[in-house]
């Protein structure tokens, strides 16, 4: 998607450690039209797939997710939380996840209530690196017995092995940036 590449090369930033910052208009700040554009274009891709629920993890998915819902009959978004949370009972599907960006373990947790063997999910994620949240999802996903149709990915770092492990598990994964090199100057390269 040229107009996303052109809005990371204008307003991305590389930090050390490989890490791309997004945060003026995807993680932090949410560009509420860009994101529009975002939903709309997972909307095209995945049109006619019977999609009846949305799925990420908290919280930099859930604009997306909602955005996208728009375009399945406003499917509901479910997110998965990170750690145990006080109000959610003890009846979940969960998955151990370890997190590229903040260099930490936790659990996602989904309480069943929300995932049946009838669902078709899409999965939404903001980032895809090394694959860590997608499989996570997936594993979840796996467990209720609901199919999904496919994962929609807004930025993937094409050179992590993310993309190949959820790709080898035989789910379609469609990312809208490619992003194939970056630099500690702030270049980054994209797959033609």
């Amino acid at each position: 998607m040229k107009i996303l590449e052109d809005k990371i090369r204008a307003e991305g930033v590389v930090l050390p450690g490989d890490i791309l910052k997004v945060d003026n208009f995807l993680n932090h700040q949410i560009d509420t039209s860009f994101v529009r554009l975002i939903a709309s274009e997972f909307g095209r891709i995945f049109y006619g797939t019977g999609i009846n629920k949305i799925m990420t993890v908290e919280a930099s998915g859930i604009a997306i997710a909602y955005a996208t819902s728009q375009y399945f009959n406003d499917a509901p978004v479910v997110y998965a939380k990170k750690g145990a949370v006080s109000t959610m009972s003890k009846d979940v599907y969960s998955a151990d996840v370890h997190s590229y960006t903040h260099n930490n373990d936790y659990k996602l947790n989904v309480a069943k209530k929300f995932l049946s063997k009838n669902d078709r999910i899409l999965i939404i994620d903001d980032f895809l690196a090394t694959g860590e949240a997608l499989n996570g999802l997936t594993q979840i996903v796996e467990e209720s017995g609901a199919t999904i149709v496919g994962c929609g990915v807004v930025v993937e770092k094409a050179y992590q092995n993310g993309g190949k492990l959820i790709r080898d598990k035989g789910y379609q994964v469609v990312s809208l940036a490619r992003v194939t090199a970056m630099s500690d100057d702030g270049q980054i390269e994209f797959e033609d």
